[in-house]
């Protein structure tokens, strides 16, 4: 971790867990949707996009905690 700089690891689980939960629900959701259907496709990618970003966060709570 850098010198100086202080992290809420707390803070970041919290929101961590919060992405996992709308994730979830997300996928819940776009199941029952056609992959051809706009608003099925649509939220997929949403739910990628919330995947990568929970990643990097995990990634950066890995970090804070080294």
């Amino acid at each position: 971790m850098s010198e100086g700089v202080s992290v809420d690891v707390s803070a970041l689980g919290s929101i961590s867990l919060s992405l996992e939960e709308i994730i979830e629900r997300l996928r819940d959701l776009s199941q029952d949707l056609d992959d051809d259907d706009e608003i099925g496709s649509e939220l997929k990618e949403v739910e990628r996009q919330l995947h990568m970003a929970w990643r990097r966060l995990d990634k950066a709570m890995r970090r804070a905690t080294a």
